[in-house]
């Protein structure tokens, strides 16, 4: 329930202008003055994203839906279906008293026999970052019973020990990937040439390639840029990202970019510069973080440490 470390987040309400009573003025953390109106009318816009290190508690209003509240906070849906027990995305209703994480990903309750390694390799997420988001001792034993936010973290969906590849055609649809999707030989070229595997699938079928600060990076395939981030924000611990949506009707992504160097809305071609490797958002290293949506990830059966070539 809302306390006063976890207040209730409610909309705002503008004062009335015709109002003689005087107006306190907003300040942020009881300093630096906020803007009275915004482009909506009102401070909201400045207080719409949480600060990246709290949990925050929301109230859902009439006619919310779980899409605008995570984009109002910088955290994908499922973050909150999983933070609430929800059933689905449309298990939402006014008045409903919601948790929110500060990061895309999930809140663990650490269990005896826990550690940042098994967390880690449980939600597809990295063992240094949990610690790194967390203020943890990478070499201390976790505490039972404290909760651990693991940045990136998945719920995988269990596949039964019998699911095979499905061969449809020239496409094979592996089911052992988090639901990446069909795999089409040569479609993606390397994003990276030259860069050194350093994890493998992990997260939403993501590979993190390394390579040195600046690097340049190239669109895996020709396609649209629709997301180009480069603000240098936290943008869910992406950092600077883009995404770029194929013909084929998968997406590919790609973060911790230094920054970009195109706009959403342009077609891109298979091999164009697109940004340069970075360190921006959640991230211990400069590498780049490739994801693949819809399709199998290229590099999904390569080895860490190797550097390879996409299937």
């Amino acid at each position: 329930m809302p306390s006063s470390s976890t207040p209730a987040l409610e909309a705002p309400i503008n004062s009335d202008p015709n109002a003689s009573a005087p107006i306190a003025l907003a300040t942020s953390e009881d300093s630096a003055l906020v803007a009275h109106s915004g482009p909506d009318g009102s401070a909201a816009d400045s207080f719409g994203v949480a600060p990246s290190a709290r949990i925050s508690v929301y109230v859902v209003r009439p006619g919310d839906t779980l899409s605008e509240i995570g984009d109002m906070f910088g955290v994908s849906v499922n973050t909150i279906i999983w933070a609430n027990d929800l059933k689905s995305a449309a298990d939402v209703h006014p008045g409903d008293t919601l948790i929110i994480l500060p990061v895309s990903g999930i809140e663990h309750t650490v269990a005896k026999g826990d550690t940042l390694a098994s967390l880690a390799k449980k939600y597809g997420a990295d063992a240094n970052e949990i610690a790194q988001y967390n203020g943890l001792d990478p070499q201390a034993p976790l505490l039972v019973g404290s909760s651990v936010i693991i940045p990136g973290g998945e719920l995988a969906t269990p596949v039964p020990s019998s699911a095979r590849p499905i061969v449809r055609g020239r496409a094979v649809y592996e089911p052992y990937l988090g639901g990446s999707g069909p795999a089409v030989q040569g479609y993606f070229g390397n994003p990276l040439p030259g860069g050194v595997i350093t994890q493998g699938i992990h997260g939403w079928d993501a590979v993190d390639i390394g390579a040195q600060r600046g690097a340049p990076i190239y669109a895996a395939a020709a396609g649209t840029v629709i997301i180009a981030r480069n603000n240098g924000g936290w943008n869910g611990g992406y950092g600077n990202y883009v995404v770029i949506t194929h013909d084929n009707g998968a997406q590919t992504l790609y973060a911790h970019m230094m920054h970009a160097v195109v706009s959403p809305g342009r077609p891109v071609a298979r091999g164009q510069l697109i940004g340069y490797v970075g360190m921006t958002g959640m991230t211990t290293g400069p590498h780049l973080h490739f994801e693949v949506r819809g399709a199998a990830n290229p590099f999904r059966s390569c080895a860490v440490g190797s550097i390879c070539s996409p299937q």
